[in-house]
C-alpha cells in the first residue's frame, strides 16, 4: 500500500521477457532515412506482417511497434530494414512502477548559511499555492478549446467537482477499465484541469475550461509498460490533443528510443508532451539525482519541482549532461492539494508528478491565448517563465507562468483544430491506429 504523503518516485525499469519495442526512425536529426507519414501508415505495417509480426500494438502516428519475438526473427526484421533503407531500433519493452520515496519531501535544497525561508505562497480558502504561483487566476484564460491528455492511472469520472465537464476516458491496461483505483491520475487531472472556484473549498485547477482526455496507462497498482504508454500517446494524437501530460517514467539515464520518436512526431503534429523529470534526488544528502525516461527525450518537455518558497524540492531530479536529459522548466510540486477518488475526494501529495500537471495547465492557457502549438508552445512556455535565482540545471527557464490577462492581447487566437481525420486516400484498417 502506498503512502500518499510521500512524493511519487519511479524505480528502475525492468524488461518484459520476450517483448521488444521496434522504433522505425533514425535517432539523430541529421541522419538520413526519416520515414514519412505515408510510410508509417502503409509500408511499415506491410513489412511487420510479412515478417510474421502482429499489428495489434503498432502505433502509426509514432512509428513504433511492440512485438513478441526472438533474436532470429528480430534479426531478419532488422536485416530487411537495412536492405530497404528503413532505419529502426529494437530495444526491450520495459515496465515502470510508481512508488513512494522514503525521505523528507517538505524541504527544498538546504542552505546552512541562510535562515529558514518563509514560504512565498500558501494555500488560502480560495486557491492552492500552486495555482497562485503560476498566476492562473490572474490570466483570465481557462484553457477553453484546448484538449489536454493526462496519461496516468485513470480518472474517477464520478468525482463531483467534474460534473458537466468534457471528459473522454480510455484504458490501455488489460483487465482494468479507466476508473482510477490508485489516486495518482485523478490528482494530476485535478491540478491540470480541475476547478479554480469551488463552494466551500479551495480551487486547485490551472485550466478549468480545457477538455480532458484521461488515458489509463498505469494500473491500479501504479505500474505500466511501454505498450500502454505508447498506446496512450497514439490515442491522444488520434484525438488531436494539444498537450499530453505524463507524470511517469523510470530512473534510467539512457534516452529510450521509443520516446525520442514519440516526442518528435508529436511535435511535428502540433502536440507538446510534458513529463516529470523524476524524484530520484536526495539533495539534502548531496545527491541531485538525474532526469529519467521518458522525460530525458530531447523532444519531451521535462518538469522539475519547487516548494512553496520556490526552492528546488529535495527530491527533484537534475539535468544530465549531453543531448537529452534536461530539465526544461519547474512547477509547484510540494504539498499539492488536488482531487482524489471518492469517497476521499481530496488529497495533498508531492513529487515532480505534481509539478508536471501545473505546467500542462499553464501550457493550455498559453495555447488558448496565443494559438501556439507544438514547438511554438514549447518556446512560449520557456520564454514566459519567471526566472529564478536557482541553478539552470535544476529549474532551467524557471517557474511556469500563465499568460497575462486577455485584454492585454489585442489579437484573437486562431480556433483550435478539430479532431484528426484520416487522409482521403488512407485505406489502412482502424486497428493500425492503436486503441480508441
Amino acid at each position: 500500500m502506498f503512502d500518499p504523503t510521500q512524493p511519487f518516485s519511479i524505480t528502475e525499469a525492468t524488461p518484459v521477457p520476450g517483448r521488444f519495442v521496434v522504433v522505425f526512425d533514425s535517432t539523430g536529426p541529421a541522419e538520413p532515412g526519416r520515414l514519412g507519414t505515408r510510410a508509417l501508415q502503409d509500408t511499415v505495417p506491410d513489412v511487420l506482417e510479412e515478417q510474421g509480426f502482429g499489428l495489434e500494438n503498432y502505433f502509426p502516428r509514432l512509428g513504433v511497434a511492440v512485438v513478441d519475438g526472438d533474436s532470429p526473427q528480430l534479426g531478419e526484421l532488422r536485416a530487411r530494414g537495412n536492405a530497404e533503407g528503413m532505419p529502426m531500433h529494437i530495444v526491450p519493452e520495459m515496465i515502470y512502477r510508481i512508488l513512494p520515496a522514503m525521505h523528507d519531501f517538505t524541504r527544498g535544497t538546504p542552505d546552512a548559511d541562510k535562515p529558514a525561508v518563509t514560504p512565498a505562497f500558501a494555500d488560502t480558502g480560495e486557491l492552492t499555492w500552486g495555482v497562485q504561483a503560476v498566476l492562473a487566476a490572474e490570466s483570465g484564460y481557462t484553457g477553453a478549446g484546448i484538449r489536454v491528455a493526462v496519461l496516468d492511472t485513470g480518472f474517477d469520472a464520478t468525482h463531483p467537482d467534474f460534473i458537466g465537464r468534457d471528459v473522454t476516458t480510455a484504458s490501455f491496461i488489460d483487465g482494468e477499465d479507466s476508473h482510477d483505483g490508485h489516486g495518482h491520475g485523478t490528482h494530476c487531472i485535478g491540478t491540470s484541469c480541475g476547478p479554480r472556484a469551488l463552494e466551500g473549498s479551495r480551487g486547485y485547477g490551472v485550466a478549468p475550461g480545457a477538455s480532458i482526455f484521461a488515458g489509463k496507462v498505469l494500473s491500479n497498482a501504479g505500474s505500466g509498460s511501454d505498450t500502454g504508454i505508447l498506446a496512450g500517446i497514439d490515442w491522444a494524437l488520434q484525438n488531436d490533443c494539444h498537450i499530453i501530460s505524463m507524470s511517469l517514467g523510470a530512473d534510467v539515464r539512457e534516452v529510450h528510443p521509443p520516446y525520442v520518436a514519440a516526442g518528435r512526431r508529436a511535435l511535428e503534429r502540433g502536440t507538446l508532451i510534458i513529463a516529470a523529470a523524476g524524484n530520484n534526488a536526495r539533495r539534502s544528502a548531496g545527491d541531485p539525482g538525474f532526469v529519467g525516461a521518458p522525460a530525458n527525450s530531447p523532444y519531451i518537455f521535462s518538469v522539475g519541482a519547487l516548494d512553496s518558497s520556490l526552492a528546488v524540492a529535495d527530491f527533484s531530479a537534475r539535468t544530465l549532461p549531453g543531448r537529452g536529459g534536461q530539465v526544461d522548466i519547474a512547477g509547484p510540486g510540494v504539498a499539492v492539494y488536488s482531487s482524489w477518488p471518492m469517497p476521499q475526494r481530496y488529497n495533498t501529495i508531492s513529487g515532480t508528478s505534481m509539478a508536471t500537471p501545473h505546467v500542462a495547465g499553464v501550457a493550455a492557457l498559453l495555447s488558448e491565448a496565443t494559438g501556439f502549438r507544438g514547438r511554438e508552445l514549447w518556446a512560449e512556455l520557456a520564454q514566459e517563465a519567471q526566472r529564478l535565482e536557482r541553478p539552470s540545471v535544476d529549474v532551467a527557464a524557471g517557474l511556469a507562468q500563465s499568460p497575462p490577462p486577455a485584454e492585454a492581447r489585442p489579437e484573437t487566437p486562431p480556433p483550435a483544430p478539430g479532431p484528426e481525420e484520416p487522409l482521403p486516400d488512407d485505406e489502412s484498417p482502424e486497428s493500425y491506429y492503436g486503441h480508441g
